[in-house]
């Protein structure tokens, strides 16, 4: 199975899990366990839009448009658009998207079977 639709796969479950941690579990947990389910979502759609990218890579950009959308939210995000990417600035934030790109690292490096130019 290409590594595309594993990525697809993983986002499912991802999605799942995110709905899951918010409709069972509340406070800090469920705040910041969506923070990197989050993280790796992202992480999840960039290996399915681009699935040659070294895992790194990968969660790095998904490091990098997570941390961009946090950072906006000090100028202010758009009410339409607050509720896919929130309102509030909440540095610790931050933090839990490295927890969710180094999951889509380990995904991409383990369970996707990413094989390196030097592995050929």
């Amino acid at each position: 199975m290409s590594r595309r639709w594993w990525a697809f796969g993983a986002a499912v479950v991802t999605v799942a899990a995110g709905l899951g941690v918010r409709s069972w579990t509340c406070g800090g947990f469920a705040k910041y366990a969506g923070d990197a389910l989050y993280a790796l979502l992202v992480c999840e759609i960039v290996v399915m839009v681009a699935p040659r990218l070294r895992p790194a890579v990968a969660a790095g950009v998904a490091l990098g448009l997570s941390w961009t959308v946090e950072l906006l939210q000090i100028a202010g995000i758009p009410t339409v658009l607050q509720p896919l990417f929130g309102s509030t600035f909440n540095p610790p934030d931050l933090f839990w998207y490295v927890v969710g790109a180094a999951l889509g690292w380990i995904l991409a490096r383990t369970a996707w079977g990413y094989r390196s130019p030097e592995d050929v």
